[in-house]
């Protein structure tokens, strides 16, 4: 195989994994935790990718966890992990996936260890973020996509 033929291979790269943000807050401590009750606990999360420059793309994942006692909120930690990709060579129709699920897979897991990690250190037992299948989210994303497309 020639240099040329090798310079357009596809390719895929982990360049970087960081914290991008984190954010915890006991906005009703101490009274809080005098509280007796069982926590309800909220989870959202958010993907975000674009491209930082030719062949490089940002990708974070963001959780946010809300935990309530008797509708006062315990505490609130909101944390977004990132990685940097190098994504050379792909056709255009595999990117978005390659975007939107092999990335934030990657990702992922340092979330996980990160809200379970601030969490603990407040003194509260670590929340575990669930298991996520990115690829299922993707599918229900394109399905929601195509019902607006077909409404419209």
């Amino acid at each position: 195989m020639s240099d040329q033929d090798q310079a357009n291979q596809p390719s895929f790269s982990i360049q970087r994994i960081y914290l991008k943000d984190l954010s915890l807050e006991l906005p009703n401590a101490p009274q809080i935790l005098l509280e007796q009750g069982q926590p309800q606990v909220d989870v959202q999360l958010n993907l975000h990718a674009e491209p930082v420059q030719e062949g490089l793309y940002e990708v974070s994942v963001t959780a946010t966890v809300t935990t309530k006692v008797n509708d006062k909120t315990l505490f609130l930690i909101e944390a977004k992990q990132a990685g940097l990709f190098e994504i050379r060579n792909v056709p255009e129709d595999q990117m978005q996936p390659i975007i939107a699920i092999a990335c934030p897979q990657i990702v992922y897991p340092y979330l996980r260890a990160t809200v379970a990690d601030v969490i603990n250190r407040t003194g509260f037992p670590p929340v575990h973020l669930t298991e996520v299948n990115f690829q299922a989210m993707y599918e229900a994303q394109l399905q929601q996509a195509a019902a607006a497309a077909g409404n419209a």
